[in-house]
């Protein structure tokens, strides 16, 4: 058994009785007038002291929640207990154990691990995220977090398809297992949605380009502006290694079926997220791709509609701010919260889809409750107002309009952030001709091998779109099941364990299966994600 995961019988966890007399002490935010003039990151980390007595708080359960609410499996007492001991070295050791980047979970993870606290039954949950990215940030300041290439190859070569987190989860650990892996991005970067979706007010770049050059100084080689599919063709690469992982995400927009929906000014929301981030990159001298003579999208003085109400709409809304949009509104499906913030349809130990406010609402503009577009209006073809109107119900699979609710605002530009509808099906997948499920993602029953011997795949492109968690989750694991079948030495046994549904054909037993299976959360339901309104 592994020495990172065995469980050592050092007592009881943190500090006795810490709960009941440490109050929980999230991320230290920028004001919010402030950190709308720049792209820096908006939050940062309580001192060490301070952290200690964070990390006390946790009240080593019986039966550890946060385990469940983790898709990683996170040994999160174990190190919280390690952080409040001052054994941060140790820590990033347990951290590392089952989870190869914590510095990316640390920053823009939900966290449902706090949500399944047992603490957030009836107090405020253990500051969890803070304390991971505390740990991974002091590992790379004392010089830990240093390549380790693997003692040998095998001889084997892997080629995967797609840098995001899922992808980059899957080549680090197919690496250390021997395997030669080469990873083929279409975009002048890695980290897919990691880069180019998520606002450097939420991750600065530079985090990800710390970790991928480890990764490259370990073995694993990245070629970067080739799109496979297009300018490779699939079959060559299954042809060329010994197993292909299809890690592509989960990237086609879901559209909105509304009248005037054909006007100009109407984008996907990531569209001008990838033009956002790719601006930000040539201010600071990375590489970057100028958006073609036409297609340009900017906010700056219009007056800025988002549709839909998840994390992709917020960061339209602190692009919008940080733009200097004359006004942003956000419309959201979703009834409002209670004042007490708990929403019942998302008990105790589920995450929340929403929450009172976000990062980007602390900096401005307004949101719009229970709010359905019923179309767009325009003037020379170009949009000048949305038609919505009122609604009630759970989700947006059950609504029902309010009578006489209709409303008319003014629009320059409209956003849609509605969710995606699964991967993008011609390119790879269709000269792979691999099968399809009956949402549209690619077929593996579980098993995270496709329809095609010799190809993978993991991901949103498997499970649609998700989290970041859940992504690296769904990397560790197809790792292992290509290497079992490359022929590879058994990984470790206690890491193993998280592979087990890929390895029986069951499901994973999380608290995110159960719920799936209950029927009462469905995979690809964003809801918000980096440091919250609860102070992560």
């Amino acid at each position: 058994m592994s020495s990172y995961l065995r469980r050592e019988p050092l007592g009881a966890l943190g500090e006795l009785g810490a709960f009941l007399k440490v109050h929980r002490v999230g991320f230290d935010k920028r004001d919010p007038g402030e950190r709308v003039g720049d792209y820096r990151q908006y939050f940062s980390l309580q001192p060490d002291e301070e952290l200690r007595r964070q990390g006390a708080r946790c009240m080593d359960c019986g039966i550890p929640f946060c385990h469940e609410g983790c898709p990683l499996g996170n040994l999160i007492p174990d190190w919280n207990d390690l952080v409040y001991r001052g054994k941060w070295r140790e820590a990033i050791d347990q951290l590392h154990a089952t989870n190869n980047f914590p510095e990316f979970t640390g920053r823009i993870c939900p966290a449902p691990c706090e949500s399944a606290c047992v603490l957030a039954i009836n107090d405020d949950p253990v500051t969890i995220e803070q304390i991971e990215m505390a740990i991974a940030e002091r590992a790379f300041e004392e010089g830990w977090v240093v390549p380790q290439p693997p003692g040998r190859r095998t001889g084997k070569t892997v080629a995967v398809v797609g840098a995001g987190p899922a992808g980059l989860a899957v080549a680090a650990e197919l690496n250390q297992c021997g395997h030669s892996v080469t990873v083929y991005e279409r975009d002048e970067g890695p980290g897919g949605l990691m880069r180019f979706g998520v606002p450097d007010a939420k991750l600065e770049k530079r985090i990800i380009d710390r970790r991928v050059d480890i990764l490259a100084s370990e073995g694993v080689n990245f070629i970067y502006d080739k799109d496979v599919g297009r300018d490779i063709d699939a079959r060559d690469l299954h042809d060329e290694h010994d197993a292909v992982v299809i890690a592509i995400g989960s990237r086609v927009s879901r559209d909105l079926d509304a009248p005037g929906r054909h006007l100009r000014g109407i984008h996907f929301a990531m569209d001008y997220l990838y033009q956002r981030n790719r601006w930000v990159a040539a201010q600071e001298g990375r590489p970057f791709r100028h958006p073609k003579p036409g297609t340009e999208i900017t906010a700056r003085g219009k007056r800025v509609i988002v549709v839909g109400g998840g994390d992709t709409g917020m960061d339209c809304i602190s692009n919008s701010h940080r733009e200097g949009a004359r006004t942003v509104v956000i419309l959201d499906v979703y009834a409002e919260l209670p004042p007490d913030g708990h929403d019942p349809r998302h008990p105790w130990p589920l995450p929340p889809k929403r929450t009172h406010t976000t990062y980007a609402l602390d900096e401005g503009g307004k949101r719009r409750w229970g709010t359905e577009v019923t179309g767009f209006g325009g003037k020379d073809g170009h949009v000048s107002h949305v038609y919505a109107r009122q609604v009630t119900g759970t989700s947006s699979r059950d609504l029902t309009p309010v009578p006489g609710s209709e409303f008319v605002l003014e629009a320059d530009l409209v956003l849609i952030a509605i969710g995606f509808e699964g991967p993008e099906r011609t390119g790879a997948i269709e000269q792979l001709g691999l099968e399809l499920d009956h949402r549209r993602n690619v077929r593996t029953k579980q098993t995270y091998r496709t329809s095609v011997e010799g190809v993978y795949a993991c991901g949103d492109a498997r499970i649609g779109q998700s989290l970041i968690v859940t992504a690296i989750a769904e990397g560790r694991k197809c790792a292992r099941i290509v290497n079992k079948d490359l022929g590879g030495s058994p990984m470790d046994a206690d890491r193993e364990m998280l592979a087990v549904g890929a390895w029986s054909g069951e499901a994973d037993r999380t608290l995110r299966h159960e719920a799936e299976a209950a029927g009462t959360v469905r995979p690809g339901e964003e809801f918000f994600s980096g440091p919250g309104a609860s102070g992560r």
